[in-house]
């Protein structure tokens, strides 16, 4: 059989033989696929269709004792590694040119443990998975807030969304991993077995291994909850940001509001005239009972005279995945992102001014409200360092079009600029995209204890398709 062309952990070409090729695929319970496979192009494809990436093989792993093996043919052909979960990660680290990708998307499996209150998860499984499954005993984990994202990467790199400030991040609530380190070697961590890798993954990525299945602690959530959109015309948004600031500040741990900059969808509760003109919605969430969250949403529906709302009881399930119809894959997405301990008046006026020019209909810039329980852990307790960030801003360029490539990323940078002077200097790594060199930002004052810990578990940086962490000298 014929050779195939590979890249190397160090960035060179080598030819590898598909004998070996061939030795690996009747050792797996999974299958590998090659440039000329059927598959191989859907399988490559992922979220953000600005990455377009053409690995040399691709291992579509079905278990734990499959990254095994793929990890340790890696090593022992020294081969370029990258690991996909549910391909989700704007930066598109998933990928590699030329090298191995690790394809884990087929280990979807959810097992709920609803008297322990427990949830053990493949590292493929989306949102949707792991809600539908705990919502079933009326439980859930903190999650993103898009149901497509892939639970793995969401959780090494931090994880926040609509239960963070009751329940934490998705890491606060992590209780074990099963990994498979660099030396192709499975291994279990937590807070009392291989508790220094434990610190490690919960935020830094996937630069300590492959980890094949997660076990999280659950919450009472829902079935039913209370949440919306409240959608409030432009003018006038730098003093109704001032009120959401004010208010947030207030907002008990079971009240999430977020604000985002944006053109109007065309959402059956807004007037048409209003549809594709710039507003700023404010999306509702309340963890607690429905009938509590009324009382708590009152002062959020009297900040303004809105255009419309959208807000009432639905099942927790809906709510996850209400943003999925402007988060689908196959668009181009461009993501810019800063932390602040506040929302300034300087800052709330840069952000309003920026968003007079969105470059397309798709894009915006949102600013999430953190805070509650996130903040009460300290920086050092894991990797995720940001204890200090109550708002977290994501600057969302999202275009169909490569023609508008530029412009749409030019926006973006902007108004990241702009937001500089009021940042604290960190960084959300799930929002960092391919060519920023922020990984010291995304870990802080963690950097170097992280880097340490590269040392002891990848000391070669097998796993270097990442934001990466080099390891120490």
């Amino acid at each position: 059989m014929a050779d195939i062309m590979m890249r190397t952990s160090d960035r060179r070409d080598a030819t590898l033989s598909m004998d070996r090729v061939t030795e690996l695929a009747g050792a797996l319970r999974g299958t590998v696929l090659t440039p000329g496979t059927p598959d191989y192009d859907a399988v490559r494809r992922i979220w953000n269709a600005m990455i377009d990436r053409r690995p040399g093989l691709i291992v579509r792993c079905a278990g734990a004792a499959d990254v095994m093996q793929a990890v340790r043919f890696a090593r022992d052909n020294g081969l370029l590694v990258s690991v996909r979960g549910g391909g989700h990660n704007i930066a598109g680290n998933s990928l590699c040119d030329g090298g191995m990708l690790i394809d884990l998307s087929m280990v979807r499996f959810v097992h709920v443990d609803p008297a322990g209150r427990t949830a053990r998860v493949g590292p493929g499984a989306l949102l949707s998975d792991l809600d539908r499954e705990a919502q079933a005993f009326g439980l859930a984990v903190p999650l993103g807030i898009n149901s497509t994202t892939g639970i793995a990467g969401l959780t090494l790199g931090g994880g926040f969304g609509w239960l963070t400030r009751k329940y934490g991040l998705t890491v606060d609530n992590l209780l074990s991993v099963d990994i498979v380190n660099a030396d192709g070697r499975f291994l279990r961590a937590s807070e009392d077995e291989n508790a220094d890798l434990f610190w490690g993954v919960r935020g830094g990525g996937g630069n300590f291994g492959v980890v094949t299945a997660f076990t999280f602690r659950l919450h009472p959530v829902g079935p039913q909850v209370l949440a919306g959109l409240i959608v409030h015309p432009f003018d006038g948004a730098g003093d109704l940001l001032r009120r959401f600031r004010d208010l947030a500040a207030r907002a008990p741990d079971d009240l999430t509001c977020w604000a985002v900059l944006r053109l109007a969808p065309p959402l059956p509760f807004l007037p048409a005239e209003h549809h594709g003109k710039p507003v700023v919605v404010l999306p509702v969430f309340y963890a607690g009972a429905v009938e509590e969250g009324w009382r708590a949403v009152e002062p959020i529906r009297a900040l303004g005279q809105p255009l419309g709302e959208h807000l009432g009881p639905m099942p927790y399930v809906a709510w996850q995945a209400a943003f999925d119809p402007l988060l689908t894959p196959g668009a181009r997405n461009y993501w810019k992102t800063h932390n602040f301990t506040g929302l300034a008046d300087g800052l709330i006026d840069r952000l309003v001014d920026r968003a007079r020019t969105l470059p397309s209909d798709q894009c915006e810039v949102f600013v999430g409200h953190l805070g509650g329980a996130a903040n009460r852990v300290p920086a050092d307790a894991m990797a995720y360092p940001h204890r200090d960030a109550e708002f977290v801003m994501n600057v969302h360029a999202r275009w169909n079009d490569a023609g508008d490539d530029d412009t749409c990323i030019a926006w973006a940078r902007a108004v990241f600029e702009d937001a500089t002077p009021f940042a604290t200097g960190g960084a959300y790594v799930n929002f960092l995209t391919d060519d920023e060199q922020r990984t010291r930002a995304a870990y802080g004052p963690n950097f170097d204890r992280l880097a340490a810990l590269k040392r002891t578990y990848d000391p070669t940086n097998l796993f270097c398709v990442n934001h990466n962490i080099a390891p120490a000298a």
